[in-house]
């Protein structure tokens, strides 16, 4: 008898055993792995008492596998390669060979009696992550004609099995009992008068069965397409106390309890009671057993069962470990660019790079579809990152939504930066309804198209080609192109044109997020106002510039380049940490007012 267990958010549902691989793996040329040792002898991985309480990959058993009417192990490592000639597309990791077997107890219960219970029992429940405690138990649904029956407090089951007697075969005239379908068609059938045979048309429908929608092949009990991607685990009753009154004939081969009494389920009890008998067990177990605690308690009784854990619950943490070497240090966060995940692995990984990827793939699906690495440093003159497909669709464009907006990005020709998304906003904050916006290093639009959504004006300037085609698209996408102006040129150029055009008089906020490069481009403003008259009220703008500073007092060290860039040294700024991007290397953002001595200054 089987079950299934899914995540807490999810109802329960119906999976048989999954049935193993009968083909041998072909073994790694990775190192083995001395975590996945086992015993042959006794097939089963040894159990450190010193392990954290909770499932692990430490403990439990390995699943047999039957092959050619013998039962063998499965290999020791969870690795596969691939020959010259196999498609990349298949799966590098042995997923069976991560499904683990653990003895439980449990407490079988009627359904209507199981949430009380759990309530009362709840302390000494097996309490796992992602293991909910209470197991359906497929073979011990009832339909409700049947509840009904059964749940008369009145009779006992004799008595029920009785009043069942005469509905089946036909004893339930006078008796208050209503007959059978098919005897309710038969007496219709004998109904005779000067119309003819009564409702003679409604016969066939009366004891016709219900008409079932065909599962597709795949689809049934055993098909793989009912296994969700929660259903990571499964409960079979190995141990049932009930031998008497085998009732399978009348429900069914698929019926193997001892006793029909109607919908149960499963409390899983705490790991430590596995192999202990009654009498070890808590008060409170005890008097559940003994029918103390309810009416229906008699019914309660305590069998053993197999909790499997296939490779689907356990977490990518726990996979790499396993999979990677001892005292490797394991990967574990990556930056989602849409349905892409972008890894920076370091030189130590890279030789389990597909491995990895393989891991982060299948424990992020749906939502990661790709998964890439960064293979050299950002050098070119468009900032785009050297990226290689490690797995997935091999597709590096995607869909990105950031506070609200939508934006298409091809990460092979354009730059995008999921962990600036808080700065992003920050910036716009500081925004106004009355504010006109240049947007000096736009890319694809992340600030600008936020901007637009809420200035009065953007302009919108990139150096990239690629970067301004995806500008434009989204911002078609979100519906603000009346209220953008783009540009494809080089930022000291845009500053120059921008500035010189009647344009310049409206401009009020000029953002500058080229980290590596910005502040070499400020010198563009000085005399941008010079052919004006100082008389003229001109408003001048605020300018947000980025940059990198690995000084040791990075705000010091970051405003000296921002005077020296402008050549001015009154200069008030307000420097802000954005994020820490390595080790003792700051990213920073600098707020200030463009100084009338350098915007009417006399161009060299």
């Amino acid at each position: 008898m089987k079950s299934v267990l899914r995540c807490h958010s999810l109802p329960f549902g119906i999976m048989c055993g999954r049935r193993l691989p009968q083909t041998p793996l072909l073994y790694s040329r990775i190192s083995p792995l001395p975590l996945f040792c086992t015993n042959s002898s006794t097939l089963a991985l040894t159990l450190d008492k010193d392990l954290a309480y909770g499932p692990s990959l430490h403990k439990g058993r390995r699943p047999f596998l039957q092959e050619q009417g013998r039962q063998h192990v499965l290999p020791q490592s969870p690795v596969r390669i691939l020959n010259e000639d196999e498609e990349e597309e298949k799966s590098l990791i042995d997923k069976e060979s991560f499904s683990r077997i653990f003895d439980v107890a449990a407490i079988r219960v009627p359904a209507e009696d199981c949430f009380p219970l759990e309530n009362r029992l709840r302390g000494h429940l097996l309490n796992w992550p992602r293991v909910r405690n209470v197991a359906r138990v497929p073979g011990d649904e009832m339909e409700d004609e049947f509840r009904k029956l059964l749940q008369k407090q009145s009779c006992n089951d004799e008595e029920r099995l009785v009043a069942l007697d005469r509905r089946i075969y036909g004893n339930a005239d006078g008796d208050g009992e209503s007959l059978s379908p098919i005897l309710y068609r038969d007496e219709l059938a004998k109904t005779f008068d000067s119309r003819g045979y009564v409702n003679f048309r409604n016969l066939a429908k009366i004891s016709r069965p219900n008409r079932k929608k065909k599962r597709k092949e795949g689809e049934g009990i055993q098909g793989k397409k009912r296994i969700g991607r929660n259903e990571f685990a499964l409960v079979e009753v190995v141990e049932d106390n009930d031998k008497e009154d085998d009732m399978s004939g009348l429900l069914g081969d698929d019926f193997k309890r001892g006793r029909w009494r109607g919908s149960t389920r499963l409390l899983l009890l705490d790991e430590q009671y596995a192999n202990k008998g009654v009498e070890e067990f808590p008060e409170a177990v005890k008097a559940v057993l003994k029918g103390d605690t309810t009416q229906n308690s008699s019914k309660c009784e305590l069998v053993r069962c197999k909790l499997t854990l296939f490779y689907d619950y356990w977490q990518m943490h726990e996979i790499l470990e396993a999979l990677l070497p001892n005292n490797m240090i394991v990967p574990a966060a990556f930056e989602t660019v849409g349905c892409i995940a972008h890894l920076n692995l370091r030189d130590e990984h890279l030789p389990y790079k597909k491995l990895i990827a393989q891991v982060v793939l299948d424990k992020n699906k749906p939502k990661i579809q790709t998964v890439v690495n960064k293979v050299d440093a950002i050098q070119n003159e468009y900032r785009t990152m050297q990226l290689e497909v490690l797995s997935g669709n091999h597709s590096l464009v995607t869909t990105v939504v950031e506070n609200g907006i939508r934006f298409n990005v091809d990460l092979a020709t354009v730059y995008w930066n999921s962990r600036l998304a808080t700065e992003r906003q920050r910036l716009i904050n500081f925004f106004t309804r009355k504010d006109v916006v240049c947007d000096v290093f736009s890319g694809v639009g992340p600030i600008a198209i936020s901007a637009a959504k809420k200035v009065k004006r953007v302009y919108a300037n990139d150096l990239n080609p690629s970067a301004v085609d995806y500008l434009e698209r989204n911002c078609v996408l979100n519906k603000v192109e009346r209220n953008i102006e783009v540009f494809n040129m080089d930022g000291r150029r845009f500053i120059n044109a921008i500035f010189a055009s009647q344009k310049a008089e409206s401009i009020t906020q000029v953002v500058m997020n080229l980290p590596n490069d910005a502040t070499e481009y400020l010198d563009a403003f000085r005399g941008i106002f010079g052919g004006r008259p100082k008389e003229k009220e001109t408003p001048l703008p605020i300018i947000h510039v980025y940059g990198f500073s690995k000084a040791q007092d990075p705000e010091f060290d970051f405003h000296e380049r921002i005077k020296t860039a402008l050549s001015e040294v009154a200069v008030i700024v307000e420097i802000h940490r954005v994020r820490l991007v390595a080790p003792g290397k700051w990213m920073l953002c600098a707020s200030f007012s463009l100084p009338e001595g350098v915007a009417f200054s006399k161009r060299c």
